[in-house]
């Protein structure tokens, strides 16, 4: 497993998200509260790009006709077929027993400790060439 830096902190306030590409993969991040939570952009259902639905709250009914708001903020919709997620572990609230959006772990550290690593930037040869310039991968 490697770990990217993806943001600063102020860059996402609460209730906000933000969509990165990390080895390939787009992932949201996504803050409730003071929490940090990481789904990948790929709606289980049908591949729509979940990360971009409405971020909503959940709809709970305990009796018919009594219709709750819970967890403000909290879910997300799919935008293709408005399939709902739970931001904090990829569940779904549609098919909870076997439809999950991947979550990946997302942390807060310091300046120093991403200064020191154990992050590696990615380096690649640089040539000139005439009036050319080339890149080795």
């Amino acid at each position: 497993m490697s770990r990217h830096v993806v943001a600063s902190v102020e860059e996402l306030p609460p209730g906000s998200r933000k969509i990165v590409s990390v080895k390939g993969r787009e992932i949201g991040i996504f803050r409730i509260g003071d929490d940090f939570f990481g789904l990948i952009n790929r709606c289980p259902h049908q591949g729509a790009p979940l990360c971009r639905g409405e971020i909503v709250s959940r709809l709970v009914a305990p009796m018919p006709g009594d219709y709750r708001l819970t967890r403000s903020g909290e879910m997300i919709r799919c935008p293709w077929h408005c399939w709902e997620f739970d931001i904090r572990t990829g569940q779904s609230l549609c098919d909870p027993n076997s439809v999950q959006a991947r979550a990946f772990d997302v942390a807060v550290e310091p300046g120093k400790a991403v200064a020191e690593g154990p992050f590696v930037a990615e380096s690649v040869k640089v040539t000139v060439e005439d009036l050319y310039v080339v890149v080795t991968v």
